[in-house]
């Protein structure tokens, strides 16, 4: 094929591309050059991945519950979810080996700026009394990691389908090597934190 048959194919794609993805390297890349000197565009930290994780301990009496948890995760991310099982049993928790205990789905690429502009622009404005995610939640790596006590902020989730409220908890992780570095990425891509006077 030549450069000219290519051509069509590559506009195709880059029309597809997601709202964010297409923020971060307009605009995002140039401007966090600038702010901490990176010598090339390669070297500005990225996303990795996001894992959105569903811990459900009373799926150990009931396993209806894991059912129903995994495809409402399914249906807020996108993805199907990967069942978690117990790996040794634990008799205080009346744990047995092998159990599900919780679901998980691990996003990357489109899918991964597909979610955070959903989460950022939709879903975390519904959540009630929300004055911000706190901004010392980084692990020292870059990675930053949140709770969510609901799963009904998502307007993907039919409400009158819901039979019990579900935390999760998500994690994004990115290739800055420094916290800071981490959040000047999350905040410019309109990530809420809390603000200090708060």
């Amino acid at each position: 094929m030549s450069e000219a048959d290519l051509k069509p194919m590559k506009e195709a794609k880059e029309k597809n591309l997601p709202r964010y993805l297409e923020l971060y390297r307009n605009q995002i890349v140039s401007k966090l050059r600038q702010k901490h000197g990176y010598k090339n565009d390669l070297a500005v930290p990225r996303l990795i991945k996001i894992v959105v994780n569903m811990g459900v301990g009373q799926a150990t009496q009931d396993a209806k519950i894991i059912e129903q948890c995994a495809e409402e995760l399914g249906v807020i991310t996108g993805q199907k979810p990967k069942i978690c099982r117990s790996r040794k049993p634990i008799s205080n928790f009346k744990l047995k080996e092998g159990v599900p205990i919780g679901c998980c789905v691990t996003l990357r690429r489109a899918m991964m700026y597909e979610f955070l502009d959903r989460f950022i622009t939709v879903a975390s404005p519904r959540i009630r009394d929300f004055r911000g995610f706190p901004a010392n939640s980084f692990d020292g790596r870059g990675n930053y990691t949140f709770g969510l006590s609901e799963q009904n902020i998502f307007p993907e989730i039919n409400l009158d389908k819901i039979a019990r409220t579900q935390g999760m908890n998500i994690t994004i992780n990115t290739s800055a090597k420094t916290d800071q570095e981490a959040r000047d990425l999350l905040d410019s891509f309109g990530f809420p934190f809390r603000k200090q006077n708060i």
